[in-house]
């Protein structure tokens, strides 16, 4: 029996799952009753996300599953997105602004902005590595639920109103994301997807060389080349999902596993986690948050690692941290799956469609990325990113170790604030020693460009340590701008397990 919600404690018998939507944990708990382990779950829900969240994530992103094997080393699959190997003479790329209501953001979408999609390669070479059950049933939830339709929930209408303009832009787009009247589905409508039922069916009988070498390639490539895009059939048949150590770095007693270089999320949690550590203990955990969050901060704006903290920082973790923060990084909307299963497979899944590009290759009901429509990707516009390079990232799915207690895994998204949520989650997991469900939960703080980003609660709001010789923003109430970290902790040998999907974005959890 599984049961879903937005926390949980609880035991159980084949594993525990947080995500970002409750059809995305129904999709893993599925397939765990099934007798699959982690990584089918984590590929399950993943496919089943591209229904339930599909502004965040889709088959025509990209993303990193930080895996660790009860009985085999840890590794990272990286199959984010990679820059096209030649720029179009006339590209097509423009700008929109989202509204999110007190602020507007400009994004750039239009065919030019699309980067090489690696979820597809991922997906299939996880199940090839690491998985049980065939892909046929990996993706039987996700396309009953393309065809039956998701209830909109409050969390994605208001994600959909922001991104409007977007979804507005073509035909493609509108007859997915839009009623008849061309307006963004809202809460209580169902969003229905056959074409993409339809794709993943033939993707699961067929295999990746369909997306890459096949029909939907070639269409995609052609449509591309015709409409003013830099992807081309070379771009597709050679990209590769890469296989990594993940970085680790230790925590008192436990061992943390993170993204590694040349994505930066895992080496700024990695020094967060060492700053926080070097803190008096005597000081409030949002006072030690802040030193920690600053600290970080000005590694990141540096590009380097400062003199004042290179004695105290193990060589590795310099070592991360210069290779990390150079070139590159996309830091947008993302969404995440954890899992663990009751033989200690571990499975932390992040995710990315950037806010899509609003171009769905025909047919198929897949919205592809916009990744290089960012200024922090594509600085100098149109034409300003680099040739055929993996794209870096915020993104830190992290998994932590203990030699005599629970596994966790954990991610968030929240562009740059995914390195503070992920590290206050820790912060109150490993430092104050709260339970999961209370440690997503508790207020957080971002410091980004000299200014304090405070999130609503007295404890935070009367601290004194939190004013100081930077400007402060308070928010009254929990705000998705904060992340969202979809979090499952699990102790093989008792079965106790613990897990919440942050409800700062609609997250839930479940255990079976």
């Amino acid at each position: 029996m599984s049961s879903i919600s937005s926390e949980q404690s609880l035991t159980v018998r084949r594993g525990v799952v947080a995500a970002g939507h409750p059809e995305t944990v129904a999709s893993a708990l599925e397939v765990l009753e099934d007798g699959g382990n982690a990584f089918d779950a984590a590929v399950a829900a993943q496919l089943t996300a591209c229904v339930s969240e599909p502004v965040l994530t889709s088959l025509g992103g990209g993303g990193f599953l930080l895996a660790a094997p009860a009985d085999t080393p840890p590794r990272v699959y990286d199959f984010f997105v990679h820059t096209p190997r030649a720029r179009a003479a006339e590209p097509d790329f423009y700008p929109i602004h989202a509204n999110f209501g007190p602020a507007t953001q400009e994004f750039h979408i239009g065919m030019a902005a699309m980067a090489t999609p690696g979820m597809v390669h991922g997906l299939f070479e996880i199940h090839r590595d690491l998985c049980r059950l065939p892909f046929k049933r990996l993706a039987e939830r996700a396309i009953a639920s393309a065809r039956d339709g998701v209830p909109i929930s409050p969390f994605q209408e208001y994600l959909f109103s922001v991104v409007s303009p977007i979804l507005t832009v073509s035909s493609g787009s509108r007859s997915i994301f839009c009623d008849p009247a061309g307006t963004p589905l809202s809460r209580g409508a169902r969003f229905v997807n056959p074409d993409f039922a339809d794709a993943l069916e033939a993707l699961a009988a067929e295999g990746p060389r369909l997306f890459y070498a096949g029909e939907i390639g070639a269409r995609l490539a052609r449509d591309a080349a015709s409409g003013g895009g830099c992807l081309s059939r070379d771009d597709l048949l050679q990209f590769e999902t890469l296989r990594k150590a993940p970085l680790q770095a230790t925590t008192g007693n436990h061992r943390l596993l993170l993204n590694p270089p040349p994505s930066s999320g895992g080496a700024l949690v990695a020094l967060g986690m060492e700053l926080l550590a070097g803190e008096p203990a005597g000081r409030t955990l949002p006072a030690r948050v802040l030193v920690a969050l600053q600290g970080m901060e000005r590694v990141r704006r540096l590009r380097a690692t400062p003199a004042a903290m290179a004695d105290h920082l193990p060589a590795g973790l310099r070592a991360a941290l210069d290779e990390s923060l150079g070139g590159t990084q996309q830091q947008r909307g993302t969404t995440h799956i954890s899992v663990i299963d009751a033989d200690g497979n571990v499975a932390a899944l992040t995710s990315s469609n950037g806010e899509g590009t609003g171009y769905v290759i025909p047919g198929t009901g897949i919205m592809m990325n916009n990744m290089l429509g960012e200024e922090d990707v594509n600085p100098g516009g149109g034409a300003g990113w680099p040739l055929n390079q993996r794209l870096r990232s915020m993104m830190c799915p992290a998994c932590v170790r203990h030699a005599d207690g629970p596994l966790v895994a954990l991610g968030s998204g929240g562009s740059n604030r995914i390195r503070s949520a992920v590290l206050q989650v820790l912060a109150q997991l490993l430092v104050a020693d709260k339970p999961l469900p209370d440690a997503v939960n508790a207020t957080r703080l971002h410091f980004e460009n000299g200014l304090l980003s405070v999130e609503g609660g007295d404890t935070n709001a009367a601290d004194p340590a939190l004013r100081g010789d930077f400007q402060r923003q308070d928010w009254p109430e929990r705000n998705l701008f904060f992340g969202g970290v979809h979090a499952a902790s699990l102790d093989p040998a008792t079965g106790r397990a613990q897990a919440a999907g942050d409800p700062r974005r609609g997250g839930a959890c479940g255990a079976t």
